[in-house]
């Protein structure tokens, strides 16, 4: 009797073979590609695959494999750069809060529909609990005044936000000015984001392939020691 293919659960029941998915999604949030550039490089390897299915795959599994690879990240630093871009979805501006420390590490990023006090305030608030129990000894702004106030609001929260120095330095700042780029560049290649949820899971996925192209993650220690880093080798490992 033939015995059925063992598979990781997360795949189950799919069409299409585990690696091909992977390879799907890993080109999409890492390169600019499109949906349709995909289909045609999928259909010159005798894959014949929609591009609303590699849609479908990148909402399905990108919250997974940040779950995942989440277990191997390495520590941030505790000076922070905190900045909020732009990203545009059916046509209307919104607001991508992210945070660097001092060395670029991204420590993490929230998209909202607005940019006020609250928005500001859950940003912090979703970023100190993806670095605890460390917490930020430095947080430095640029000129928002809403940002400057959520932080005085939360110390009222968390006792942990009243040690924290708060500075406005847009010198200091160019570190992630500079680092916005490399989210903003994949973005703009793309036609458009048609939906918030759509554009959340999208710009997640990308930041976790630049966080992975950064080397923020404790993988195939081995491999770096030789010189034989790949990025094909700890996608793999992360998702074993």
């Amino acid at each position: 009797m033939t015995q059925p293919i063992p598979r990781d659960a997360i795949y189950r029941r799919r069409v299409f073979d585990a690696e091909l998915i992977e390879l799907c999604i890993r080109w999409y949030i890492s390169y600019r590609l499109s949906y349709r550039d995909l289909v045609e490089t999928m259909a010159e390897r005798g894959v014949q695959v929609a591009h609303t299915t590699i849609l479908r795959w990148v909402l399905r599994y990108v919250p997974e494999y940040e779950k995942r690879w989440s277990r191997f990240a390495r520590p941030v630093g505790t000076s922070w750069r905190v900045d909020e871009t732009y990203v545009s979805i059916r046509g209307r501006w919104h607001y991508l809060y992210r945070a660097v420390d001092k060395h670029g590490e991204t420590i993490d990023f929230l998209l909202r529909r607005d940019r006020g006090i609250a928005a500001s305030q859950a940003f912090f608030r979703k970023a100190l609990a993806t670095v605890a129990p460390r917490v930020p000894r430095k947080v430095t702004l640029d000129g928002h005044v809403p940002s400057r106030r959520a932080l005085w609001l939360l110390r009222r929260e968390q006792r942990c936000w009243r040690n924290v120095e708060v500075r406005t330095n847009r010198y200091l700042n160019n570190i992630i000015e500079q680092d916005h780029r490399a989210i903003k560049r994949r973005c703009a290649s793309m036609a458009g984001f048609k939906s918030f949820a759509t554009a959340a899971v999208t710009i997640a996925g990308i930041e976790l392939a630049h966080r992975i192209r950064e080397r923020q993650f404790m993988l195939s220690r081995a491999y770096r020691r030789l010189g034989k880093w790949s990025l094909k080798k700890e996608w793999a490992l992360a998702l074993a």
